[in-house]
Order: structure tokens, then C-alpha cells, then sequence
């Protein structure tokens, strides 16, 4: 689960603004940073969840869309973003 403050801190990094949570690079920051939290803890002690892994596959989908949207709209924009986050490619 991320905190209110990781989240704060990850809008005022990546938006334009400590209110611009709608930036696709602040989406894909938070989606990220969840991600990695479930993948890193919750996963490690419970292989079963089912359910939750679902939800995982989710948001992996979600971000996947939101990087395509970015890469077709802004390659530079796109080419940051993925190096910042240490993301795949």
C-alpha cells in the first residue's frame, strides 16, 4: 500500500504541480511504485493469492497502456520516464 506522502512526494516529482495528479507520468510513477510493493513483500510470503494477483495483472495492464499512450504522444517524454523508473527496454 502506498502511503499518502509517497504518493505527495511522487505528484510533486513528476507533475507540473503539488496538485497534478492526472500527469501520465505521475500515474505511471504511482502504478510503478505499487507494483513494486506488491511484487517485492506481499508476493514473497503469499504465493497462493490468486486474487490479488489479478489486481497485479491490472495495474501491469494499465501502465502498459499508459506508456504506449506516452510513447505514441511524446517519445522524449516517454524515453525519461522509463529511465527514471528503471522500467523495462
Amino acid at each position: 500500500m502506498l502511503s499518502k506522502e509517497a504518493k505527495q512526494e511522487l505528484v510533486s516529482k513528476y507533475g507540473a504541480g503539488p496538485k497534478d495528479s492526472g500527469k501520465t507520468e505521475v500515474q505511471i510513477a504511482i502504478l510503478t511504485e505499487r507494483i513494486n510493493g506488491l511484487t517485492e513483500t506481499h508476493f514473497n510470503t503469499k504465493k497462493k493469492d490468486n486474487h490479488s494477483r489479478l489486481g497485479l495483472l491490472k495495474m501491469v495492464g494499465k501502465r502498459r497502456r499508459l506508456l504506449k499512450y506516452l510513447e505514441n504522444k511524446d517519445i522524449e517524454r516517454y524515453r525519461k520516464i522509463i529511465k527514471e523508473l528503471n522500467i523495462r527496454k
